[in-house]
């Protein structure tokens, strides 16, 4: 009797043991995921969900915004009592701020493909908005703002003709030229009807 007693003892504590570990590999496997986790990854969520965020870009601005698109370098999103689409480039976010509950969310294993316009790159972007001829708004990381049209895109610069807010490129319209590095711009917004852009 008292072995019977001893074996389900022993039983008991091996099954402890085991769940133990097995909690343990769990958690360590956790770890390890999140740590080849990319910004990218959790702000796909975010756009996913059109969970409202706050995005504080490295000039100090601060936006509430709804992510619209993600792109291979730049989270478009739409400012809060503003229709029109912004542009950023991930380099230029210093932090996104959200609820627990979109910070959780975007920690889960995507089990989506990635859209093709999760590929597009800010340069492809920019291509495309000269190609259309769009007039946009730069916000510089000097602290500027620049209203002009994407006359053309490099694979690290482009060139914009400066114009007046409103108007459209023509010859007589253009102030000036502009040959601009990715890395100087903060933020692309479009002036026209853009929502459908990157539809």
């Amino acid at each position: 009797m008292e072995w019977e007693h001893l074996f389900d003892d022993l039983e008991g504590q091996l099954a402890a043991e085991w769940e133990a570990q097995r909690v343990a590999l769990d958690a360590e496997s956790e770890r390890l995921r999140i740590a080849k986790l990319a910004l990218h990854e959790r702000l796909r969520s975010t756009v996913e969900g059109a969970a409202p965020v706050v995005l504080e870009l490295l000039s100090g601005d601060r936006w509430q915004v709804t992510p619209e698109a993600l792109g291979a370098d730049w989270l478009g999103v739409c400012a809060e009592g503003d229709p029109r689409l912004r542009i950023v480039p991930l380099d230029a976010v210093e932090s996104v701020a959200v609820d627990h509950g979109t910070m959780l969310t975007s920690l889960r294993v995507q089990t989506s493909a990635p859209a093709l316009r999760e590929r597009m790159t800010f340069g492809f972007v920019l291509r495309d908005l000269a190609r259309r001829r769009i007039p946009v708004q730069l916000g510089m990381r000097s602290g500027t703002s620049l209203h002009g049209t994407v006359d053309r895109a490099g694979a690290d610069h482009l060139d914009l003709a400066l114009h007046d807010a409103g108007e459209q490129r023509r010859a007589r319209t253009v102030q000036g030229f502009r040959i601009i590095p990715f890395a100087a711009v903060l933020w692309v917004r479009l002036t026209s009807g853009s929502a459908d852009l990157l539809g």
